[in-house]
C-alpha cells in the first residue's frame, strides 16, 4: 500500500506565505505524477498544481490560473516528496489541500493506481 503524508498547513494572513509538503511511502515502483488539490467549504475539489510525467527526463506541470504565479511545486525525485510554495495568498485559497500522486505499486507494475492523502487545512485570513 501507498501512504501520502501532508504536513504544512495553518493559518496566515492575507499577503503571506506558506510551504506544504507531501512525502508518498510505501510498495512504490513508480510515481508518474503527483501533486495538489483543494477543496474549499460547499465547492467541488480542484486541481491547483500537479507535476506530469513525473518520473520522465522531461515532467510537465498543470496549474490552475487562479494560482499562477503565486504557486509553485518543486519535487524530490529521490524521497517521492512534493512541495507546495503558496505565496501572495488570498483569502480565496483558503479550503483543505489534498495531496495526489499517480503511482505504480510493487506486484501490480506496470498499473497506476490514484493514491489521496488526508488532506491539511489552509486559512488565509486577517
Amino acid at each position: 500500500q501507498v501512504q501520502l503524508v501532508e504536513s504544512g498547513g495553518g493559518l496566515v494572513q492575507p499577503g503571506g506565505s506558506l510551504r506544504l509538503s507531501c512525502a508518498a511511502s510505501g510498495s512504490i515502483v513508480s510515481v508518474s505524477a503527483m501533486g495538489w488539490y483543494r477543496q474549499a467549504p460547499g465547492k467541488e475539489r480542484e486541481l491547483v498544481t500537479v507535476i506530469t510525467r513525473a518520473d520522465d527526463a522531461n515532467p510537465t506541470t498543470d496549474i490552475a490560473d487562479s494560482v499562477k504565479g503565486r504557486f509553485t511545486i518543486s519535487r524530490d525525485t529521490a524521497k517521492n516528496t512534493v512541495y507546495l510554495q503558496m505565496n501572495s495568498q488570498k483569502p480565496e485559497d483558503t479550503a483543505g489541500y489534498f495531496c495526489y500522486a499517480k503511482v505504480a505499486e510493487r506486484g501490480n507494475w506496470p498499473s497506476t493506481v490514484n493514491c489521496w492523502g488526508q488532506g491539511t487545512q489552509v486559512a488565509v485570513s486577517s
